[in-house]
């Protein structure tokens, strides 16, 4: 179907302007183009932006287990996230799927039951659902699992991840400070230290296993540390193989970031530290945040500030991390807070984070791209809510706000040519 938006304010490119936007066959006909065939979409009063893209967001999690180790079927979760994506304006999403030796929620059998669900349900999808592999180095069992996904059809991003390193690091050592993981003189806790062993604790509670079932796993985990380089440059090359964005987690050193790039991950996500920021962005590396981080004012681990990192140009994209709402609402305060211009602040949600994942059809509103779109109720000084969603140029969400009279022609609706 033929469509045409008009009378919003469009977020393009280098401005904010009020031009009418015509979709045809799931693209980007054209700007100001002609009306004839085309059903109208009112959007007075609105934003019209391109929808967001979504780099690393694992709030999924929350519809297959709402509660701890209260497990949903899956179909069921994973139909539910698509339709809160929807109506969070995500036409795009990487859902960040832990790959871990740990049993449970974030297990390579749960994942792997992810992936072929994503796969099965394509069809019914509102918008377009991938995967992040996010997987944990000391994990290889999960190789198998990224091989076939690699050659499948999610177009999968592949994320390098070490908690357990993580898990094991000396108390004494501020998380932020953290060593490269793969030095030989890591300092590890001693097994008995009270901190290692609520962190045990916790993972414990989370995986539905006794303490000392997890204590045994992480020992056997760790013992394989020897191992894990080779594990990585088997997963970087089917990575490279497949043309898949890669990234590294929660870089704490220079080495870190250099080690992944050199593999050709070009993606630093969530870097952990000002210098490892720094050497990415001359390196010409991408830098992901998180967006709650800009919307609640900063890091809740003490990392640093999206904020800040966005005003030093030291931030390319935002991602949901594990609350969708976040992107959107994110911009919003960093509109409000003049860290720059509305059109360059959309390109962390939009065009940068699609232009990172080697998807360069879609993520500005300009003739040709693909018509996902996402129009935008934003009184000035509030938080935006969003009104409709398109993706490929197929309405995936559409909403009025409450309180209209029966008798009142509702604003913002679809209207036939000639209306």
């Amino acid at each position: 179907m033929s469509m045409i938006i008009e009378g919003a304010r469009v977020i393009l490119p280098d401005r904010v302007a009020e031009v009418s936007v015509r979709v045809d066959g799931g693209r980007i006909a054209a700007l100001d183009g002609p009306r004839d065939g085309a059903m109208r979409i009112d959007g007075r009063g609105l934003f019209l932006a391109p929808a967001l893209v979504d780099v690393h967001g694992d709030a999924f999690e929350r519809q297959i287990m709402p509660r701890p180790n209260v497990f949903f079927p899956l179909d069921g979760a994973v139909l539910e996230t698509d339709r809160q994506l929807a109506a969070n304006g995500i036409a795009t999403a990487y859902h960040a799927l832990t790959l871990s030796w740990e049993p449970g929620l974030r297990s390579v059998a749960r994942g792997t039951s992810m992936v072929h669900a994503l796969s099965r349900l394509s069809a019914r999808m509102s918008v377009e659902n991938r995967v992040q592999l996010r997987w944990e180095t000391f994990c290889p069992e999960a190789l198998p699992l990224i091989r076939e996904a690699m050659a499948g059809p999610l177009g999968p991003s592949l994320a390098f991840n070490d908690h357990t390193s993580m898990i094991l690091l000396d108390p004494e050592v501020p998380l932020q400070q953290r060593p490269f993981e793969q030095s030989p003189d890591f300092p590890i806790s001693a097994w008995d230290h009270p901190v290692l062993l609520a962190r045990m604790k916790s993972r414990a509670n989370r995986c539905e296993i006794t303490e000392s079932e997890f204590a045994d796993r992480l020992r056997a985990a760790w013992e394989r540390r020897p191992e894990v380089p080779g594990w990585i440059a088997e997963a970087a090359s089917a990575g490279r193989a497949a043309g898949a964005p890669m990234l590294s987690h929660d870089d704490t050193q220079l080495e870190t970031r250099g080690y992944f790039r050199d593999l050709g991950a070009r993606i630093s996500e969530f870097p952990m530290t000002l210098a490892v920021a720094r050497a990415a962005r001359e390196a010409g590396d991408m830098i992901v945040f998180g967006a709650p981080n800009a919307v609640r004012g900063g890091s809740h681990i003490g990392s640093p500030g999206t904020a800040e990192m966005v005003s030093e140009g030291l931030c390319d994209i935002l991602a949901s991390d594990y609350h969708y709402p976040a992107m959107i609402e994110a911009v919003a305060r960093l509109t409000a807070e003049r860290r720059g211009p509305l059109h360059a602040l959309w390109k962390l949600i939009s065009t940068n984070p699609a232009r990172a994942s080697h998807l360069y059809d879609r993520g500005e509103i300009a003739p040709g791209q693909r018509a996902d779109l996402v129009l935008l109720d934003w009184p000035e000084g509030s938080v935006p809510s969003v009104r409709m969603t398109m993706s490929n140029g197929r309405i995936a969400y559409a909403a009025m706000p409450s309180g209209i009279r029966a008798d009142e022609t509702p604003r913002h609706g679809l209207q036939t040519a000639g209306e």
